[in-house]
């Protein structure tokens, strides 16, 4: 059985969980979410729980368990609270800025690279070196951010770059001094 497959999910009160048709979808305070059911997955909800089981013990299937009880449960976590990812950049002159819904970094091009956000994420900076990148959809906040570390990734010399705030990146030595 799967470990993370068969954990009860709690619904909150102010969500409300419809699955028909192969598609479950989740609605909150934040907006509207859906995933896909598959057929070999069954569901019960009772009162505010809601559980999965599989039909068959089939590789496919078994694959599937946990990830639809993983999907699910992100979306009801989204549409309540949503999902925040934390990236800093570090390097001289490196900075980054919103201007309107749009992010603005500098990161050391001959010229500001603008980033334009999916509709459903927003950003917001504290400060010029720390971007929070905010969504209720967990797959899209990852991926956009993502998108921005591409951008400039640290480098392993000086450690230069755009990365997830907590981040460890592997410092290299650099060339030793010629003879």
């Amino acid at each position: 059985m799967s470990r993370i497959g068969k954990k009860i999910i709690e619904i909150p009160d102010k969500v409300e969980v419809i699955i028909a048709n192969g598609v479950v979808t989740t609605k909150g305070p934040k907006g509207e979410l859906t995933a896909p059911m598959p057929e070999s997955i069954s569901y019960t909800m009772e009162d505010n729980t809601l559980s999965f089981s599989r039909d068959s013990e089939e590789k496919h299937v078994r694959s599937i368990h946990g990830l639809t009880r993983s999907l699910v449960a992100n979306n009801i976590e989204g549409v309540t609270n949503g999902f925040t990812t934390s990236l800093s950049v570090e390097g001289v002159g490196y900075r980054m800025e919103v201007k309107g819904k749009n992010l603005l970094m500098t990161v050391g091009y001959s010229h500001p690279v603008v980033f334009v956000p999916p509709t459903g994420v927003e950003f917001e900076c504290p400060n010029p070196t720390t971007i929070l990148v905010k969504g209720m959809d967990k797959q899209l906040v990852g991926q956009v951010a993502a998108k921005i570390r591409k951008v400039r990734p640290p480098e392993p010399y000086k450690g230069k770059g755009i990365r997830y705030t907590g981040e460890q990146i592997r410092r290299k030595a650099g060339k030793s001094g010629a003879k």
